[in-house]
């Protein structure tokens, strides 16, 4: 990061985002899905990163990009081996302990009926539309009768999440 202030300095935002070459969006995404990164908020809601909390984004940032872990994986590695221990572990240039998967249940609301039960009712139309190149926008659902701000911050964050994925996707087909 290029700035004369010292390495113990509190950093904002848009420093943070720079140095760790993320959207100010994505950070304050992680922030709520990880309790672990608390940065001090002044007026305005202003967010300023003490250092620990830079290592905690960078490591994390590590984990979900450098090592493919989903959001859900680091959540669980944090839990289970502790979140000193990882940064630790990613700063000496290790990789955390793997974590074993469990798998998750769906729920029996999303679970797809078996073919045989659909009968000749129900026909899926075969469509050619990459879904990592179909545009999300935002501003088509705020404009919905009914939304409130809790609505709203929901869709914000699944769409930040949505389009991390769709980020991840493209990485990997490059």
């Amino acid at each position: 990061m290029a700035t004369d202030r010292p390495a113990d300095a509190f950093r904002t935002i848009s420093e943070v985002a720079e140095d760790l070459d993320l959207p100010q969006h994505v950070l304050r995404f992680w922030e709520t899905r990880f309790s672990q990164i608390k940065p001090l908020k002044r007026g305005g809601g202003r967010r300023y990163y003490r250092p620990d909390d830079i290592e905690l984004l960078r490591t994390i940032r590590h984990l979900l990009y450098g090592e493919g872990y989903t959001i859900r994986g680091v959540q669980r590695i944090f839990k289970e081996q502790g979140v000193k221990t990882v940064i630790a572990v990613v700063r000496d240039g290790g990789r955390p302990k793997a974590v074993a998967a469990e798998p998750e249940p769906m729920p029996a609301a999303y679970a797809a009926p078996a073919m045989d039960d659909l009968g000749e009712a129900i026909r899926i139309p075969q469509v050619e539309i990459d879904p990592i190149d179909a545009p999300v926008h935002f501003d088509e659902f705020a404009r919905q009768p009914g939304l409130g701000a809790a609505d709203h911050a929901r869709l914000e964050a699944v769409l930040a999440e949505i389009a991390e994925c769709t980020r991840i996707l493209r990485a990997a087909r490059a």
